[in-house]
């Protein structure tokens, strides 16, 4: 069936008066180029859900493509389940709260009951009420810090983790299964009077999670700090101050500008905390009022960036630095009975090791994504009797305790601002226990080398340079001898399931490590640098830090040259 056909099916099935509008006008206007892209084929759902861009065809995000993942997740869960409870949330994005709606209903005709956000809600809060609830699945209507055009859907198991293989291959082979999206049963819900099987999450929820964040909160006696916040004009703005006061900190100071939520992310280019310039505004309120930290999340709140003062200038702290504070923070205030677990993803930095060592906690390692870190975590509590402490990914996402069982930004931001304030009080900066780190443990930096390659062509290129590797590593880069390898796409049988088989390659070099490896979301291939260096404490961290980090930023182009790129 030829492209205008297809689309004309689509449009046949569409439940939308206003996408039908838009796909029929491009078949209409014989633009068949756009129209390919359309149709490309339905999104296959995946460990991370769906997630695309907001306009109509079976390739994008829309009400059909919502309606009938929906239906294959619910008969997903029929199969495993028979029926249940399902969460349902939405962040603030322009389309969420219809796409929230048409989920709710879907899952009511299907037989299953639902407890659901009436107001747009952090995705920690979210996938926390999914474990209070005891939920056989959580769904989340979030982008998270995608472009403001993007909009996604994001689904927890039973386990309140985000699901994994091959529970994620089950559900999209359900909606595989799924006909035309207004054949699809479907309850039409008003969020502010539910219909019957559903009901709204009141304010005790918000208390149950501040109640157990508390518990987790590692006590310390800090002075007072003063905070700048921003949630890029995601639904992060008052939940995060709110959790922040009932923490102590109550010398926060938003950004006026980003504090409302906003679909269209008006003072953002991109709504990534990550980007440069994403910042800005918060660290010229900084620089007025004299703040000593600056706490932004991303617009559904599930990961943090931090920037500190410096003698030139605010600047950001990487997602390694944070990770390795925020656990030396909780492991060296550690006085439960169980031994403490800590855990990051292959390509984070191995300093969490020796952090973890030095306190005589477990470190563990996964695959990329929160969701292995989280499986991996209640595997070893159930088996080894461990308790979770914290992990992180260097992409900026950390969780703190075992309350939420995904990134939390908020929970995040409020011990980071505890170990300000604790460094404040002995008349300390978060840069002088990075030095502190850095004199015990040495001197880690890392870097990364990104080698975009779009379209067909592209994808041959990347997947060329991976098998290239498979039988050939470089015996070295920028005068640091190669002296091992570890191809993960094999031995899988031999590792934990969450450092199962994956399209990674690891090269060991002198003081550190390369590892290669194809982006899953985008057509990169990523190249990551980690470097363990002799810290000379009496020096100034922040010069020998970019001097090691330009050393790491110089082996990992080597070795994208290397690969012919």
């Amino acid at each position: 069936m030829d492209v205008r056909n297809r689309a004309l099916d689509w449009i046949a099935g569409d439940p939308d008066p206003t996408t039908r509008d838009e796909l029929r006008a491009l078949v209409d206007a014989g633009n068949d180029s756009l129209l390919a892209e359309r149709m490309a084929g339905p999104h296959r759902f995946g460990t991370a859900g769906i997630r695309g861009a907001v306009e109509a065809g079976d390739a994008r995000m829309n009400r059909a493509t919502i309606i009938r993942a929906t239906a294959g997740l619910a008969d997903s869960l029929a199969e495993r389940f028979g029926s249940g409870l399902v969460v349902v949330g939405f962040d603030a994005r322009l389309s969420s709260e219809r796409f929230a709606q048409d989920t709710i209903g879907v899952l009511l005709a299907a037989g299953f009951t639902v407890r659901y956000f009436v107001e747009p809600t952090p995705t920690p809060i979210v996938a926390y009420a999914g474990k209070i609830y005891d939920a056989v699945a959580t769904v989340i209507v979030t982008a998270s810090h995608n472009p403001p055009k993007d909009n996604g859907y994001k689904v927890y198991d039973a386990n309140a983790a985000q699901i994994v293989p091959p529970i994620d291959t089950h559900i999209a082979d359900a909606i595989d299964r799924v006909g035309a999206a207004n054949e699809v049963p479907r309850t039409e819900v008003d969020l502010h009077g539910p219909p019957e099987g559903a009901a709204a999450i009141g304010p005790e929820l918000l208390e149950a999670y501040w109640a157990d964040v508390a518990a987790e909160r590692p006590v310390v006696h800090g002075a007072p700090v003063r905070i700048v916040t921003t949630p890029l004009h995601g639904v992060g703005g008052a939940p995060v101050v709110d959790v922040l006061g009932r923490g102590g900190h109550t010398d926060v100071h938003p950004v006026p500008e980003q504090f409302i939520p906003d679909g269209h992310f008006p003072t953002v280019s991109f709504p990534n905390p990550e980007e440069p310039g994403a910042l800005d505004l918060a660290t010229a309120l900084a620089s007025e009022i004299g703040a000593d930290v600056v706490l932004a999340n991303d617009p559904d709140v599930d990961r943090l960036a931090v920037s500190l003062p410096t003698a030139d200038g605010w600047r950001n702290l990487t997602g390694n630095q944070i990770g390795v504070l925020l656990a030396d923070h909780v492991l060296s205030h550690w006085d439960r009975p169980e031994r403490p677990m800590v855990a990051n993803s292959i390509v984070s930095s191995p300093m969490l090791f020796d952090v973890a060592s030095a306190y005589g906690a477990h470190c563990e390692q996964t695959l990329t994504g929160f969701k292995w870190i989280c499986n991996a975590a209640l595997d070893l509590e159930r088996d080894e009797g461990l308790r979770f402490a914290m992990g992180f990914e260097e992409a900026i996402g950390y969780s703190v305790g075992p309350v939420v069982r995904d990134k939390d930004g908020i929970s995040a931001a409020l011990v980071f601002a505890d170990l300000v304030g604790a460094a404040k009080a002995d008349g300390r900066t978060a840069w002088d226990l990075l030095a502190d780190l850095a004199t015990r443990h040495g001197l880690w930096v890392s870097a990364q080398y990104s080698v975009v390659r779009p379209g067909t062509e592209g994808a041959a290129e990347i997947a060329a340079a991976m098998a290239r590797l498979a039988t050939e590593q470089p015996g070295e880069l920028v005068g640091k001898a190669v002296t091992g390898s570890l191809d993960y796409r094999e031995g899988a049988d031999s590792r934990p399931r969450w450092l199962t088989s994956t399209p990674l390659v690891a090269l060991t070099i002198d003081g550190g490590r390369v590892l290669i490896r194809p982006s899953g979301t985008e057509p990169k291939l990523k190249i990551y640098v980690d470097l363990r260096a002799p810290f000379d404490a009496g020096g100034d961290f922040l010069d020998q830090e970019a001097a090691r980090t330009e050393e790491a930023a110089e082996i990992a182009a080597a070795m994208g040259a290397w690969l012919g790129f």
